[in-house]
């Protein structure tokens, strides 16, 4: 199975496809993992991911004037995509500015499950 890094770049309708059957097919593997690593604090790697998916989504709703990616085509998503490619290290500053409010959020969600 692929990773999310591979999956970053623009995907064709067949390939959309694949991935949807292959994800379907592991579903059950997939929610335990889940399952497992919602009881664990995440990794320095798994927080630097989602820091940098969500500056990546910051400049997107600045690009797009606060539309979504979901609210967007195909083609102007792949638009898009080619864009934010070239601002890797504006993502990457905005990144840094927002790991620790990922930090202390995903400890928050630790100690909230601990106290249910």
């Amino acid at each position: 199975m692929k990773s999310f890094k591979e999956f970053e770049e623009a995907m064709t309708a067949a390939q959309r496809q694949k991935a949807k059957a292959t994800f379907r097919k592991n579903k059950a593997k997939i929610m335990l993992g889940r399952k497992k690593a919602a009881k664990k604090l995440a990794s320095k790697e798994k927080l630097q991911g989602k820091a940098e998916k969500q500056a990546r989504t910051l400049l997107i709703k600045k690009m797009t004037k606060g539309k979504g990616k979901d609210e967007l085509s195909f083609a102007q998503r792949a638009a898009i995509e080619k864009k934010l490619d070239k601002k890797k290290g504006a993502i990457k500053k905005i990144a840094k500015k927002l790991l620790p409010k990922i930090k202390a959020a995903d400890r928050e969600k630790l100690k909230n499950k601990d106290n249910e």
